[in-house]
Formats: C-alpha cells, sequence, structure tokens
C-alpha cells in the first residue's frame, strides 16, 4: 500500500485535528482518524486502519449533533471486550482476518497479559428464514409483518411471541452444534427440537379450529354432564402427576370442520352420513342427518344421535375406528387461532435473488405464512387457565402453552384491544404442528409434482420414452414411522396374533395391525407403548383380518427372544426414522405400497442391513437407527436380527 501524505504527521498535530474532529469542524468524510500499523501488510486490515469518522448526518437519535464521531467497530469491538474483562469472543467466520488488529489494538492499549481471545464459528443458517437486518426491516416498514415481534420472524421477540420456550432454542443448539464450516440448517431440525420440549410440558386439551354444529337429538334437553379427561398422557404422568381437567358434554357440540365428509373416500374413519365415531372421553355418535346453507350449499349443522351405552371409560366393548375431538357448544370459549408458516416460500432468499435479479425479498414470500381461524373454540379449562395465568398464578416463565390434540402446540398471543379485537376473544398462536411437515418437498404439503408419471415429450421421447428416472436409495423406498399402540385385543382365529389399533398421526385414525407378539407381550405391556411400523408394507389379511402394517421386533436366532424396537421417549406418532448420516427427506414420500414377497421388492434388501449390534443399539447398514434427534433401542438383545 501507498503510504498517506499525513501518514507521519507529529502527534501534537494530529492531536490537535482530532480535537477539531470533536468539536465538529469538520464536515462528513474531511478528515479520519488512523492507526499506523504497517501499510506493507499482506493483510489489508493492517495498513492503518480507520479508527474513527465524522458523522453529522442524519443526527444521533439520543445526542442529536452534540457528538459527531464516532468509533468504526474495529475499534470498538476489541476495547470494549478488554474493559468489560471478556474471554472469549464469539464472532463469525468474516471475522476470521479482523482478529490480528484485534489483538494488535488490545496489546498497544492494555497490553497482551489482558487480551480476550477472539473465536470464529460459521453462522446458523435456517432455511426458510429471514435473518438480515436490511430485509427485515422492509417487512416492517411496508408492513407485510405486524412488527419486528412478529411470530413468523426470526427476532428475539418474534420467538417469544410465537411461543417457543428457551428450553427449545437450547436443544436446538445443542442439536447443531459448532462447525468452521458454512451449512444451512433444515427447518425440521428446529421443529423437532420445539416439539419435543413442549411434549414434555404442554397440557393437553381439546381446541375446535373450523367448528361445525353437531346436535345429539336424543340427548336430553338442558342435560350437563361432566368427563374427566387427564391433562398430560400416561408416559408423562411420573413427571407431572396424575392431572385431570373437567370437560363439559352438552346437547349441541363442535367438531371440527375436517372431520367429516358428506362423500368420503375409501378407508374415511371420521364422521359421515351414516356413520359412526367416538367422540374423544365420550361416547359414539352416528350422523343421522345433515342441513346445508340453502344458498352456499354449506354445511351448517349436523343431527347426530349418541349411544348411551358407549362411554369412554365405562368398560363397554362396542368399537370404532375413528375418534375425534369436540367442545362443548354453551360451554367453549371462543378464540381467534393463528397458523403460521415459514416466512419465506423459498428454502434460502439470497440464492433465490441471485438466481432472479429481477426478484425482491417480496416475490419470496410465502403468501399462506398467516392463516387465522376466527370462529375457534377452545374448551372451558383454557379460558379458566388463562384467567390463572392473568392473576400471576404461573410459574415458570408463565406463558400458557398447550398442545390442542390433534392440531399442534399453541401459545397464547399478547392481548389485543378494540377495535382490532372487539369481542374480546383470546388469541393463540401455533408454535408448531404435531408432525413434520418438512418431509414433502418444499415443505408444501400440498404441492405435487405435475409431471408425475406422465411420459416425457420432449427430445429423445419418442414412442415409450420417459424423462430419466431419478434412483432412489432403497432406505428411502422405506417408510418407517413411530406409532403409538392404543387398543389391544386377541385375534378371534389364531392364539399367537394379537390385533393391534396403532395412531400414526394420519387424518383417518388408528390403523389396524395384526402381530406375532402375543407369545412375548401382554396386552397390558403393548397398549400405550410406542413401536416402530413399517407403514408402507403392502396390506395383506392373516387369519382373516387385514392387516395394515408391520410392527418392528428384534429377535435372537432360534425366536424364543422378541423385542420391540423402541423410539426415544420423544418421539410423536408419525415421526418418519432415519438412519445417523442419511438425509431422509433428499428424496419425496415412497408413493407406492411395498409387497415383500416380489421379485423386485426393496423390502429383502433393507431388512439384511437392520440389525441390532453389540452395544444393543438398532442398526442399518451399520448406522443408527434414529428419529426425534435420538437412537432407537431394544431392552436387552444384542447382535440380533430385526423384522
Amino acid at each position: 500500500g501507498q503510504n498517506s501524505r499525513y501518514r507521519d504527521t507529529s502527534v501534537d498535530e494530529n492531536m490537535a485535528l482530532f480535537e477539531k474532529m470533536r468539536a465538529g469542524e469538520f464536515k462528513d468524510g474531511e478528515a479520519v482518524l488512523r492507526a499506523k500499523i504497517d501499510m506493507s501488510s499482506s493483510n489489508m486490515l493492517l495498513r492503518d486502519p480507520l479508527l474513527y469518522r465524522i458523522k453529522h448526518s442524519p443526527p444521533h437519535h439520543r445526542t442529536q449533533n452534540d457528538w459527531p464521531i464516532y468509533p468504526m467497530y474495529d475499534f470498538a469491538h476489541p476495547l470494549s471486550d478488554a474493559i468489560e474483562g471478556i474471554t472469549h469472543s464469539i464472532c463469525t467466520l468474516e471475522f476470521d482476518v479482523h482478529r490480528p488488529l484485534y489483538d494488535w489494538l488490545v496489546d498497544k492499549l492494555y497490553g497482551a497479559q489482558n487480551r480476550p481471545h477472539q473465536y470464529e464459528m460459521a453462522r446458523l443458517n435456517l432455511e426458510h428464514t429471514l435473518t438480515s437486518k436490511r430485509k427485515l426491516l422492509k417487512l416492517v416498514q411496508e408492513g407485510v409483518v405486524s412488527g419486528w415481534d412478529d411470530p413468523r420472524l426470526a427476532t428475539i421477540a418474534g420467538i417469544r411471541r410465537r411461543g417457543i420456550p428457551p428450553g427449545a432454542i437450547r436443544r436446538f443448539c445443542k442439536m447443531v452444534g459448532v462447525a468452521r464450516s458454512e451449512g444451512v440448517v433444515e427447518m425440521a431440525m428446529l421443529e423437532s427440537a420445539i416439539r419435543d420440549e413442549l411434549n414434555e410440558d404442554a397440557p393437553r386439551v381439546m381446541a375446535v379450529l373450523d367448528p361445525i354444529k353437531v346436535t345429539l337429538t336424543n340427548w336430553p334437553e338442558g342435560k350437563v354432564e361432566e368427563l374427566e379427561a387427564p391433562l398430560y398422557p400416561e408416559a408423562l404422568m411420573e413427571k407431572k402427576g396424575d392431572k385431570t381437567r373437567k370437560i363439559k358434554l352438552t346437547k349441541e357440540i363442535f367438531i371440527e370442520g375436517s372431520d367429516f365428509m358428506e362423500d368420503p373416500p375409501k378407508k374415511y374413519f371420521r364422521l359421515k352420513p351414516g356413520g359412526e365415531v367416538r367422540l374423544r372421553y365420550g361416547y359414539i355418535i352416528k350422523c343421522d342427518e345433515v342441513i346445508k346453507d340453502p344458498e352456499s350449499g354449506k354445511v351448517t349443522e349436523l343431527k347426530c344421535t349418541y349411544d348411551p351405552d358407549t362411554k369412554s371409560g365405562s368398560g363397554q366393548t362396542r368399537k370404532v375406528k375413528g375418534t375425534i375431538h369436540w367442545v362443548s357448544a354453551s360451554e367453549s370459549v371462543p378464540a381467534e387461532v393463528r397458523l403460521y408458516e415459514t416466512i419465506l416460500s423459498v428454502p434460502n432468499a439470497d440464492d433465490a435473488l441471485a438466481a432472479d435479479e429481477s426478484k425482491t425479498i417480496l416475490d419470496l414470500l410465502n403468501p399462506n405464512s398467516l392463516k387465522e381461524m376466527k370462529q375457534a373454540r377452545l374448551e372451558a379449562y383454557i379460558g379458566e387457565d388463562v384467567e390463572r395465568y392473568n392473576a400471576g398464578a404461573s410459574a415458570g416463565d408463565g406463558l400458557p402453552r398447550y398442545q390442542f390434540e390433534r392440531n399442534g402446540f399453541f401459545a397464547l398471543d399478547k392481548p389485543v384491544v378494540a377495535p382490532e379485537n372487539s369481542e374480546n376473544k383470546l388469541i393463540f398462536n401455533r408454535i408448531v404442528e404435531l408432525r413434520d411437515t418438512w418431509a414433502k418437498i418444499g415443505g408444501n404439503k400440498k404441492q405435487q409434482d405435475p409431471n408425475k408419471n406422465q411420459r416425457s415429450r420432449g427430445a429423445g421421447g419418442g414412442r415409450g420414452g420417459r424423462a430419466p428416472a431419478v434412483e432412489v436409495p432403497d432406505f428411502h423406498q422405506v417408510e418407517l414411522r413411530v406409532g403409538k399402540i392404543v387398543e389391544v385385543w386377541p385375534h378371534p382365529d389364531a392364539e399367537k396374533l394379537w390385533c393391534e389399533k396403532i395412531d400414526l398421526g394420519e387424518p383417518e385414525g388408528p390403523r389396524t395391525i395384526v402381530s406375532g407378539l402375543r407369545a412375548h407381550y401382554s396386552q397390558e405391556e403393548l397398549e400405550g407403548k410406542n413401536v416402530v411400523v413399517f407403514a408402507n408394507l403392502k396390506y395383506s389379511k392373516l387369519r382373516g383380518i387385514e392387516s395394515q402394517g408391520m410392527v418392528l421386533a428384534a429377535s435372537n436366532a432360534d425366536h424364543s427372544t422378541v423385542e420391540l424396537v423402541e423410539p426415544p421417549a420423544a418421539a410423536q406418532p408419525g415421526d418418519r426414522l432415519s438412519a445417523e448420516g442419511i438425509d431422509i427427506k433428499a428424496h419425496p414420500l415412497p408413493a407406492n405400497k411395498i409387497n415383500p414377497k416380489a421379485k423386485t421388492s426393496v423390502w429383502p434388501r433393507v431388512q439384511e442391513k437392520l440389525n441390532v449390534d453389540g452395544q444393543g443399539v438398532p442398526m442399518f447398514d451399520g448406522k443408527p437407527l434414529v428419529v426425534a434427534g435420538s437412537a432407537c433401542s431394544v431392552s436387552t438383545l444384542k447382535d440380533a436380527a430385526i423384522g
């Protein structure tokens, strides 16, 4: 570098000029203060770097123009660390080349013995998320979001308002770790950490987001029956206690709009004309009549009858395939529920903007990032719990968070007053859904490939021509999911078989699966247990009963000992298993059922790589089977086969 003509100015003259800078006698850019280091250094930042500059306009928001000189970041950063006694100064990778200047300034002004150490690490980049202050400011200023605390933003205020607990952020940071190489973390990993944290603490309650009125025609007029329901699942009762709440059942109730179809597809196990379902914690009801709006044709009410002999927990034996949640029409609380998705429709905004320079950040926003359910109804317990919170009776960070059964985890939003909330409704924000919604391409659950199963019509696509096939690895073609056994009964025609209702988190309800576990597990041992299910196995009949999947278990050589492959406690029904180091989302969900007996079946190739290792860990091809951030397990077996 070339020396400035002012480089050899005397100390006294430099002090006089600096005092004039401080007094405001120079205009912006007329003078700067530099450090005199080494103009021949290979590090450009050591070639007499700027320390102070002049800035009159715009005026400072506090001191106006009383203080017109400002230190550069590279000057203020090391000195403030040294003054405050910082030992570890954490920076992102781009500050690696700044460290020699950091050390030089501290050594010259405070001495090497007082020097903090600067450590550089990769920035935490999260898919579908904005962290650029410039881009965030544009969204706030243009009214695209409600403010810096909009729950869709990854700001501290936004995260708090969304209801994400601090423990979930700490859990997430432990999962991703610290690295020196740049990378992007999948949204699924953050959602998994949030789900794991909330699953251990959030009470389970019922809320109907899109209500349809149901009238129980044979329910006595004016009768109100109190039903008792647990606040936590059995797995958490040891930690949380056997806590319950009262739910009131009345003649008129609300059910979820998506839990009724007038013309349902095959294997639809929710409510339909002439069909039966069980009300959660209540009775079996049958739909007798559908009432519609004469103008719009929209369903406005269902006339149903209930079976008084089918109360849950009464020991009755009548069974139906579907169970739905509900709230009383008269004993529920009106609310507005806000369903959030990611703010961006693309994983990486910078890459998308670089690929198409005509676009701005506004073109990349997700139009479905906020959906407001203004007619939602919540069970009365939630209203009572919020009143206790408002009265200051909550522990911990205090914010009421719940699992709305079958809908997700939700947190109370900040109070909104009239005119925006003239009905003074409670407002809840969805923190995260119950299942991983990022298993589909691009996080869009409804997105379909328009060219799927279509013949190629481009170049080389003559008769019978097809687009080049994408080779999908064997493991990605097998769908292994967490399931919860909710009911077990003996196979009527086979003394070695159990029939099990297993919840895989699917909207159509639990599946029926027949297993050969009867010689190894009792009915009591199985009910309520989480298992691993081969979910896209072709359905087959076992002694007259259709089995809709297979439960994975390990066994020794002579099959005298059989043990279930068990997912970690944090796993939820529907979570998909992977193997350590395998990106299970690298390919779309398998579309076809697998026939294990077919000559070209992928299952035998996968099964031969499944085993329990010498440490008792279920493995695929030498890699631990994992879900919800942790490895699966078996009870005692080692060096065993899995099937």
